[in-house]
């Protein structure tokens, strides 16, 4: 599983814990019921969004919630998962957009998709998985077309971008994805007052998410010779933490423009859970209009009696991680972490496709609360101990 909304479920509280799931449970097995059980590879953290934002409009209700039977992910336990249009709409994203990724490594020939056979496999697949997900995504009444078109103008920017273009020309497709998907919810949940709101926080996601994903792979990128918009365009660190940073702040001004009938998770998510990715993805809890110099030492210097290699170290981390994985290489990785749990209950692993270092969803948290009182208080209530709701007008 990846994304880069991973919550500590410390900071979560036991009820919201419970909630947020129930809608990555949902999404598992909305893929598994519609698509077949490989379908579930694409479960991510960012795709159950779509889920909770349409229950937050909608609000609680018993035709929202099944029983799932037990599963090894859960440790053989039953659970209560998130149903209905929400997380059929989020299984419909997760498919299209996993679809295009594996049209992309086809294209760019990594590993073992260099081979003819194995590339012909891998074009089933994705075809099959774009297929799918158009059909779940018209059930909802939700056109993937927006979605395929902007996966396609996509690589058409990457081309032509240079030093001096602006990175959120690149970022644009990605933008217009997810602002499509966020306002559906609207839609789904009868609150189409919502949708300019919500795509509006749908297009500052997308922007968030393809920043961090450049600025966590801009090291192994120039290590292997890929391409990264930060790297291509020019942008500085500081400038891509100075976008990160005004995107969390605007999709905080755009969900207050929204009603929802019960908005605790959503808010916890898409503003405090998003600011942390931000620091996670640069290293620093500092505030992004610092500086450059802030976020550490150029490329290529390293401190006395540090190890040296060849793309620096500015966060004082280990060095960058080994070559990322072929697409059949990473489902046997990803299949192997799903039956083993790790994913879930692992302090760390290895992502199955990037090699890059991920927490599990359980794993200890970064916080340094009493985890009673933050499950008495629900942690997003301006619980002082761990400091979850700090200066946030929210009122939560």
């Amino acid at each position: 599983m990846f994304g880069i909304v991973r919550p500590c479920s410390h900071r979560l509280g036991e009820s919201l814990k419970t909630a947020w799931l129930a809608h990555l449970c949902g999404l598992c097995l909305a893929l598994r019921r519609d698509h077949g059980q490989f379908a579930r590879i694409v479960t991510n953290y960012d795709g159950l969004l779509i889920s909770v934002l349409t229950e937050a409009q909608l609000g609680p209700s018993a035709d929202g919630r099944r029983t799932a039977g037990p599963c090894a992910l859960r440790g053989m336990r039953t659970a209560s998962v998130a149903q209905g249009e929400g997380a059929r709409l989020a299984a419909a994203v997760s498919l299209v957009l996993a679809a295009a990724k594996v049209r992309d490594h086809v294209a760019d020939r990594d590993g073992l998709l260099a081979r003819r056979p194995v590339a012909a496999a891998a074009r089933r697949v994705a075809a099959g998985w774009g297929r799918a997900g158009a059909h779940s995504g018209a059930a909802v009444g939700f056109d993937t077309g927006v979605l395929v078109d902007a996966v396609d103008r996509q690589l058409g920017l990457e081309t032509l971008a240079g030093p001096g273009t602006p990175v959120l020309s690149v970022t644009e497709p990605t933008e217009t994805a997810t602002a499509a998907a966020f306002a559906h919810t609207a839609v789904l949940a009868g609150r189409p007052g919502n949708a300019a709101a919500l795509a509006e926080a749908g297009r500052l996601f997308g922007r968030l998410a393809h920043l961090l994903d450049a600025v966590e792979d801009q090291h192994t990128d120039a290590a292997s010779g890929a391409w990264n918009p930060l790297t291509a365009t020019g942008t500085s660190r500081a400038e891509a933490r100075r976008l990160a940073d005004d995107a969390v702040h605007g999709i905080r001004l755009a969900l207050r423009d929204a009603e929802f009938a019960d908005g605790k998770l959503v808010h916890l998510l898409l503003v405090h859970e998003l600011e942390r990715s931000v620091d996670r993805a640069f290293g620093t809890s500092s505030c992004g209009h610092a500086p450059e110099a802030s976020f550490g030492p150029p490329p290529g210097h390293h401190a006395p009696g540090a190890p040296n290699h060849p793309y620096g170290d500015p966060f004082g981390g280990p060095p960058p991680p080994p070559d990322k994985r072929g697409f059949w290489a990473g489902c046997a990785a990803a299949l192997g972490l799903c039956c083993t749990c790790k994913a879930c209950c692992a302090d760390e692993f290895e992502g199955p496709w990037s090699r890059k270092r991920r927490e599990g969803a359980c794993a200890g948290c970064d916080c340094d609360c009493d985890t009673s009182c933050c499950e008495a208080c629900q942690c997003c209530q301006c619980c002082e101990c761990c400091e979850c709701c700090s200066g946030c007008d929210c009122g939560l």
